[in-house]
This record gives structure tokens, C-alpha cells and sequence, in this order.
């Protein structure tokens, strides 16, 4: 497993890819369980009012957070450049420049993981 996050405005967003041989979350709305990459991710965007109160770049900005966003991709390339996009995205849904996140990753080996074996 992958843990790809994001960081910028004196804040992080982590994500997880799950890869072959491990045992991606099963919910509804989770991807097919066939796909070999899995990422999942919440997603966010900033609201007048209401929502959680994030401090972010100095400020505090009030964020309402959407379902988790799994996805399903055939090769870790793509699975990897699409995880990286959606963290980007997030922080530019708050108003911080998207060339600004600073992306970086961590492989952690789960005990229950069979990637390896």
C-alpha cells in the first residue's frame, strides 16, 4: 500500500493506493474489486458556512467533505497520476495554488498484506 499525500498551505491531505495482492476497503460506491490499483481518497471543497473549520495558508476556511473517492486503475502509472491529480485538485478547491502542493509518497507494508509473498 501507498499512502500519497499532499501538503501546502500548513496543511496535508493523505490518500491511499492499494495495490495488487492487497485487500482494498469494500463499501458501496467502492470500485470493482477486480481492478488491481484501488485509490481512495476523501474529497473537499470550501462553503461559506457550515462544514468542518480548517485552518489552511493562515486562514480559517469552512470545508464540507464529499464521500470518499475510490477509483479502480488497470497500472500503477496511471493509478499513481491520478491520485497525485485528485490531491492537487483538493487544496485548489480551497483556494491554494495546485502547483504549490508539494506530493509525496510512503509504501507501507500492511502484515495482513499478500503483495509480497
Amino acid at each position: 500500500m501507498r499512502l500519497i499525500r499532499g501538503r501546502a498551505g500548513g496543511t496535508a491531505l493523505t490518500g491511499t493506493l492499494y495495490e495488487p495482492g492487497e485487500e482494498s476497503p469494500s463499501y458501496e460506491g467502492a470500485p470493482d474489486a477486480d481492478a488491481p490499483f484501488v485509490w481512495v481518497c476523501d474529497a473537499f471543497y470550501a462553503v461559506e458556512s457550515g462544514g468542518t473549520v480548517q485552518h489552511v495558508d493562515g486562514k480559517d476556511i469552512n470545508v464540507a467533505f464529499e464521500s470518499p473517492a475510490p477509483r479502480g486503475f488497470a497500472d500503477r502509472d496511471r493509478a499513481i497520476a491520478a491520485a497525485e491529480e485528485h490531491v492537487r485538485t483538493q487544496f485548489g478547491r480551497l483556494g491554494l495554488a495546485e502547483s504549490a502542493v508539494e506530493i509525496e509518497h510512503e509504501t507501507v507494508v500492511s502484515e495482513h498484506s499478500t503483495a509480497d509473498q
